[in-house]
């Protein structure tokens, strides 16, 4: 929204985001304001061109995502008098903003990101899921007003937009392998959070927050607690199953996807379509855990083994990432994605259930950090670290020795930090060695729970009791800035939406009231989702160890990515740069080709970022 808004920038902007929505374009243009939208039709196939108008027509809104419970809103509305034109969630959605003003938004019901431009009171809203499914960025500036799109690549076709990196931004990245918000890694786009709301009126902007678990007390004894959660993913399955196009599920043989598609051959009259994928590394594949309960659901399932050319998969990725990502998932997510849109519009996944029920080993880990953490045994951290060090890692995806070295590198860092130690991938020291001169000077040494938007997380997790606060701080950070980041854009970019039951707002709610001792009970993580599943899932698939969705990236940097690691991380594009200091690079290079050091997470996060700079910083 901008006096400048001119119908050819919302092509150029709209243009660069086509992956999104293949199937429709549409604009609006008036009073000052510009609306674009890109279209993936999934429901009413015909009648929900956007941007769509109010009954009213005084607003107009721009939406992508999908509310599950427009059906019963729209009811609602039918019976205060709202007369509609579409069977479109949309619809609902500017009208219901009209009908109840803002706080219209805490009634909605599944992922989204949109917003209304309110002619009467000329007022412009922006809106984010709760958990930060479906992304949301903005520009604000005094001159141009506020610019934003769906993803960042979409703002940069807008004149004027500076292309600066946010050094705060960058240090956030290399530490934790995202970018949280509101950063984003540059210096002039924003990321709205999940949960908010921005309203922008006579010429400024507000955030306001309106959803954030809270404590609660949940029901008080184990056969009523599974009654009710079974009842309630039952729901949140059989809503996001509401579709008039194929739909299919995302299945790699975990509990998390296994549960997902249970729930979905209940559900369903026809087979299910279920879409693996494997790795030749047969420690990294899971297909044939995958191809057992695709057996016992009876699906229609698809597989496909990664053996493209992954030189050529980096720079396609590197392409489609207009923020750097380490997370090494994106490549099996965006292949899996393409292999399901081959014949479906809609996937499922088991996204969520780790977040909120306790599935990840640093959830244990931080457990037994509690009892090591006491001053008789503080010596011993140095003595294991000191003598793992000596242990070459292993090539295998993980193991103990793995386990073992990764749980030592978490004491690093500051006990302060707490459960973020088990996920930041530099510390103090490293940072000390890494960074350049210039790059020290910006004090980016501070522990992560003195800085924001932590420090007000930490506040907050500690109003849960135990695990929980572990919990609620990934569900406000890694889960909605990570993992929501790379299933959204490795799905979009194959045209793909994907829903999660597991993340449903009443899910969550609901397991956020569960007691700590029932998410991790001795070494078991889960805990309590793993005895909801008994009797619908088969003992192996419940208690089998968790692998997660990863690849052999340590191995190919050894390999087949050796020659793009070297040439990316040159010391002649390392100085060039000025952030960083090339012979600790050339350190890092060097022990992890010998095979002394297992240094991926850091090398790939520093090549993450030059691939991104070659492809939007320069432009």
């Amino acid at each position: 929204m901008q006096d400048q808004a001119d119908s050819g920038t919302l092509k150029r902007m709209n243009d660069r985001i086509v992956h999104r929505g293949p199937d429709d374009e549409g604009y609006y243009f008036a009073d000052g304001a510009g609306l674009a939208a890109r279209r993936l039709s999934i429901i009413d196939l015909n009648t929900g061109h956007q941007p769509l108008a109010s009954s009213s027509g005084d607003s107009w809104i721009a939406y992508n995502g999908e509310v599950y419970n427009f059906s019963e809103l729209r009811r609602e509305l039918e019976g205060r008098g709202r007369s509609f034109r579409t069977q479109s969630d949309t619809e609902v959605v500017v009208n219901l903003y009209e009908e109840f003003g803002l706080e219209f938004v805490s009634r909605l019901r599944g992922m989204f990101a949109f917003a209304i431009f309110d002619r009467r009171n000329r007022r412009l809203v922006l809106a984010r899921d709760p958990i930060g499914k479906k992304p949301l960025y903005y520009s604000l500036d005094e001159r141009r007003g506020l610019v934003f799109a769906s993803e960042i690549k979409s703002i940069l076709q807008y004149p004027g937009i500076a292309r600066d990196v946010d050094p705060e931004a960058l240090d956030l990245f290399l530490t934790l392998e995202y970018v949280p918000a509101p950063y984003s890694i540059f210096r002039s786009v924003r990321k709205l959070p999940a949960g908010h709301i921005l309203v922008y009126e006579d010429g400024r902007a507000t955030l306001r927050e309106y959803w954030d678990v809270r404590p609660g007390e949940g029901p008080g004894n184990f056969p009523r607690a599974r009654d009710e959660f079974l009842g309630l993913f039952e729901e949140a399955v059989r809503l996001r199953m509401i579709s008039d196009v194929p739909l299919g599920a995302f299945l790699s043989g975990g509990i998390d996807s296994s549960a997902v598609v249970a729930f979905m051959a209940r559900a369903s009259a026809l087979p299910v379509q279920t879409f693996s994928i494997g790795f030749e590394e047969k420690s990294y594949s899971e297909l044939p855990h995958s191809r057992r309960v695709a057996t016992k659901f009876a699906t229609d399932h698809h597989e496909r083994v990664l053996s493209a050319d992954i030189r050529s998969l980096v720079m396609e990725l590197a392409r489609i990432l207009d923020e750097p990502l380490g997370d090494f998932s994106n490549f099996p997510t965006y292949l899996v994605s393409r292999t399901a849109r081959e014949n479906v519009t809609v996937a499922l996944s088991g996204d969520g259930g780790d977040e909120v029920f306790g599935g990840y080993e640093h959830y244990l880990a931080q457990k037994l950090a509690r009892c090591v953490d006491a001053p008789p045994l503080r010596p011993l951290r140095s003595l294991v670290a000191s003598a793992l060090r000596r242990v070459p890692p292993s090539e295998l995806k993980k193991g103990l020795v793995n386990r073992l070295k990764r749980f030592s590198e978490g004491f690093a860092h500051s006990p302060a930090d707490r459960h973020f130690r088990w996920m930041l991938f530099l510390s103090a020291l490293q940072k000390s060695r890494l960074y350049s001169p210039d790059f020290l000077e910006k004090g980016f040494l501070l522990d992560l729970h003195e800085r924001e938007p932590f420090r007000t997380f930490f506040a907050r997790s500690r109003l849960f009791p135990g695990i929980n606060q572990d919990l609620y701080l990934d569900l406000k950070t890694y889960l909605a800035d990570d993992i929501m980041v790379k299933v959204d854009r490795m799905s979009m970019a194959a045209s793909l939406e994907t829903r999660a039951p597991l993340l449903d707002t009443k899910v969550v709610e609901f397991a956020f009231a569960l007691p700590p001792a029932w998410k991790v009970r001795g070494e078991t993580g889960k805990w309590f989702f793993k005895k909801a599943m008994e009797g619908i899932l088969d003992d192996e698939t419940i208690h089998r160890q968790k692998e997660g969705f990863s690849i052999p990236i340590k191995n190919w940097l050894k390999t087949e990515l050796k020659d793009l690691m070297l040439e990316t991380l040159s010391e002649k594009r390392i100085v060039a740069m000025g952030y960083f200091s090339y012979p600790a690079v050339e350190q890092m290079i060097r022990e992890h080709m010998a095979n002394q050091e297992n240094h991926a997470h850091r090398l790939w996060a520093l090549m993450q970022f030059h691939l991104w700079h070659d492809q939007f910083a320069g432009n």
